[in-house]
């Protein structure tokens, strides 16, 4: 029962409002204490989970880049690209992400676009700037923003199943596999197509129908 103490220490932590970061590593040292594990071990634990996750850390590294970029006017950058091109719209701008989003998806490059890399500092700007020009007011433009934020979560949510080494289609096959369904990766890559295929007619329909409704 002693190992448990991490949770108390946890609930505890966070009733009190401590730094949530202190919280975590201070459960983690109670229960490893608890365990009967020595202080070199447990170390030698949280070292080892970190080398396993390091990728994770690559977003720290990412957003302060972005960040400097936005300083010097990225984002303003993109709005003047967009004025530029003729016969831009919301709608036409964010069906190519949408398409773009779920190719490099399918081809198991997840991390190349997102939120934090490209829907903050350049697809959103781009789309409020094609809003503007097309007269939108502010709630219609606020509305456009968070479609962008949406095409990138449906590009990336029905893009990525194609790829058959992704996490998702393992989980698929695990969780068949223990109701006495075997079922070979490739075949639910397969089947991820048609639904690929549907949501981008249907997103890309609604995206469409937004210029028509300006």
């Amino acid at each position: 029962m002693l190992v448990l103490s991490g949770i108390l220490v946890v609930a505890l932590g966070f009733l009190l409002r401590f730094n949530p970061l202190l919280v975590v590593v201070a459960a983690a040292l109670v229960t490893g204490l608890a365990a009967g594990l020595d202080p070199v071990a447990i170390l030698a634990a949280f070292g080892k989970a970190y080398n396993d996750t390091r990728y994770v850390t690559i977003i720290y590294i990412v957003l302060p880049v972005i960040g400097v970029l936005e300083r010097h006017g990225l984002q303003a950058r993109a709005r003047g690209l967009v004025a530029a091109m003729r016969g831009a719209t919301v709608g036409r701008l964010l069906l190519g992400y949408l398409l773009f989003r779920q190719i490099t998806s399918a081809l198991g490059l997840t991390s190349l676009a997102g939120h934090a890399q490209t829907v903050r500092p350049l697809v959103a700007p781009m789309a409020d700037a094609a809003a503007e020009m097309q007269g939108m007011d502010a709630a219609a433009r606020s509305r456009v923003k968070a479609l962008a934020a949406g095409t990138d979560n449906i590009g990336l949510f029905f893009g990525e199943d194609i790829f058959i080494a992704i996490g998702s289609i393992l989980l698929i096959k695990g969780t068949m596999a223990q109701y006495g369904y075997d079922i070979a990766p490739i075949h639910l890559s397969l089947w991820a197509i048609p639904t690929a295929i549907a949501a981008l007619l249907v997103h890309g329909a609604r995206l469409l129908w937004l210029d028509r409704r300006r």
